[in-house]
């Protein structure tokens, strides 16, 4: 039996794992236009289900040019932004922005509020960072936000689609949620997650859930004030709360986090389009 020195071996091993990981690569490289184009279809037959457009992947192209007359993307300030395509925007970047000043913002409270503020030690100038400070903080980096905004045109109707992003129980929720022309009344939602819990909070992308969103409002008395997911919520004369899921609190806690959070940046624009 023939051996081999462990020179010969090492370097045997670490060609097959350059060869290897060439071939990964090249597969990897010829397979992501494809990957993409399926993640941009599913995209879109999310879109066309939130105004109530049935598609799947060999008529989504078709159906979206047809029903989405235009996409563009906006600021909190309600401006269109030029040069910025409305599918390229990443939304789990765009929400992380707010949610980092957030977490800023509650940790320098937190030290604020402790007695041993004083022999705290780091960065953090207690006499310098006030709270006047961190409103501008996050004003700036809410301004940078970027917010896409699908316009969908349907017997001669306008409706306008807003897409979510947040986080439920064990991963990253999203969906897609639009206006009528008023921007105030829920036309449609489509919702879905990465890992909720079977029969729970995965529940958020049946239809039969996502179909009490029909006719709520967003907006009350002209204030805008999101649309609530609690226990009892579909009360025929409560228009601005749906019927959490029975057993999956924390993911529809997460889920009206998710519809405040990513609405309340349009106001403006909301209240623009509507003037």
């Amino acid at each position: 039996m023939k051996s081999f020195s462990n020179l010969y071996i090492f370097i045997f091993s670490s060609i097959m794992v350059i060869i290897v990981a060439a071939v990964l690569s090249v597969i990897a490289i010829q397979l992501k236009p494809h990957q993409d184009m399926n993640i941009k279809l599913e995209a879109m037959q999310n879109i066309l289900t939130s105004v109530r457009v049935e598609s799947n992947k060999k008529n989504a192209e078709e159906l979206f040019k047809k029903y989405i007359t235009d996409g563009y993307v906006v600021n909190p300030e309600g401006e269109k932004l030029q040069g910025v395509i409305a599918f390229d925007v990443d939304l789990k970047k765009e929400v992380a922005k707010i949610d980092k000043i957030k977490k800023y913002e509650s940790q320098i409270q937190e030290r604020r509020e402790s007695p041993f503020k004083n022999y705290i030690s780091g960065f953090i100038n207690f006499k310098t960072v006030d709270k006047k400070t961190i409103n501008s903080m996050i004003d700036k980096a809410n301004f940078q936000r970027q917010l896409p905004v699908f316009v969908c045109e349907k017997e001669r109707e306008i409706y306008y689609v807003i897409p979510l992003w947040g986080k439920g129980l064990w991963g990253p929720i999203w969906g897609y949620i639009a206006l009528e022309s008023d921007l105030n009344t829920v036309y449609g939602a489509v919702f879905d997650h990465k890992s909720e819990t079977p029969g729970l909070g995965a529940e958020i992308k049946e239809a039969w859930f996502q179909e009490d969103f029909k006719g709520k409002k967003i907006f009350k008395d002209g204030q805008f004030q999101s649309i609530e997911v609690a226990k009892g919520g579909t009360d025929d004369l409560n228009k601005y709360a749906v019927d959490a899921i029975s057993g999956g609190t924390i993911t529809s806690k997460g889920l009206e986090d998710m519809l405040y959070d990513c609405l309340v940046s349009y106001r403006t624009f909301f209240e623009t389009q509507r003037n």
